[in-house]
């Protein structure tokens, strides 16, 4: 089914169908949740929890969406992303029992390990099994992560789905709600955007 059958079959009470199109939007709050959580703060938020539960949320609110296309199923998860991540927030940082501003990084090299990037980082093209190899790309993707983060949610979006899920310029169309016209500016914006960010670094994926 497309995304826009996935969306209605899923108002109808087809659960099948909402695991499907949860499923296609975990990459994209994957991405919004690491963005809006401060480095410090995903020390103590996994960015794939507050993906989690924003998807037990939707499942227990569906009945109250009342959008028909992706984008506003989009926006609908969005906003409630939005308010798991200011949750977090109030729960981390504004009390003082586990008061952030005590902490002391005592562990510089773990933004290598860092899992914000979701299961769609593995998706990049060009990965190697060699250690100097996988040192190389996880930089690269790390760079690639932080450079995205700069862009607008739309065009990190709409590179998201072109270059790291592969899909065709169609379903990015259907997949965001936007014209073909809308999401090639997309692309070439966002492109353009990134390479000058990452100042030509070695990313054969865009």
């Amino acid at each position: 089914m497309s995304t826009t059958e996935l969306v209605v079959a899923s108002k109808q009470g087809n659960n099948e169908a909402l695991g499907r199109l949860l499923e296609q939007y975990r990459g994209y709050l994957l991405m919004l949740s690491h963005r809006y959580l401060s480095e410090r703060l995903r020390r103590r938020v996994d960015p794939a929890d507050i993906v989690q539960l924003t998807y037990l949320e939707a499942k227990r609110d569906l009945p109250a969406f009342r959008g028909e296309t992706p984008a506003e199923f989009a926006g609908w998860l969005r906003g409630m992303l939005k308010n798991n991540v200011a949750t977090a927030v109030t729960r981390h940082v504004t009390t003082k029992k586990r008061s952030l501003k005590r902490e002391v990084d005592a562990s510089p090299g773990r933004q290598g390990n860092d899992s914000g990037g979701g299961g769609w980082i593995q998706q990049l093209p060009g990965s190697t099994t060699s250690p100097s190899g996988v040192a190389i790309r996880a930089e690269a993707v790390m760079s690639l992560l932080a450079a995205l983060h700069q862009l607008p949610e739309t065009q990190a979006e709409a590179i998201r789905l072109r270059y790291m899920e592969g899909l065709s310029l169609s379903e990015i169309v259907e997949r965001m709600g936007k014209s073909d016209t809308a999401v090639a500016g997309l692309l070439k914006r966002g492109l353009q955007k990134l390479r000058s960010l990452l100042n030509d670094q070695d990313c054969p994926w865009i």
